[in-house]
């Protein structure tokens, strides 16, 4: 594979990691939290409804969750196109 199909492939991997973080990102902050937030409210977490508690707490674990999970895969990613440190 030529250098200019390796950067290619390496910024199409990295553009669709970042699709699927955004689109779980967004399913979460409001999908859950808003949208499907009256589907949610019979369910109760610590004392309140599963769509308040997203919207709250829920939805700042996922992204925090997600930045881990960015920065886990980008490394395994780096090794797979040889750009790791």
């Amino acid at each position: 594979m030529s250098d200019r199909q390796s950067s290619n492939a390496y910024w199409q991997a990295n553009l669709k990691l970042i699709w699927l973080c955004m689109i779980i990102w967004a399913l979460v902050s409001y999908g859950f939290g808003i949208i499907l937030r009256p589907i949610l409210a019979g369910i109760s977490v610590g004392g309140t409804d599963l769509g308040f508690w997203f919207a709250q707490q829920g939805s700042i674990l996922v992204f925090i969750a997600l930045i881990f999970f960015y920065a886990w895969r980008m490394n395994r990613l780096d090794a797979e196109h040889g750009v790791d440190e």
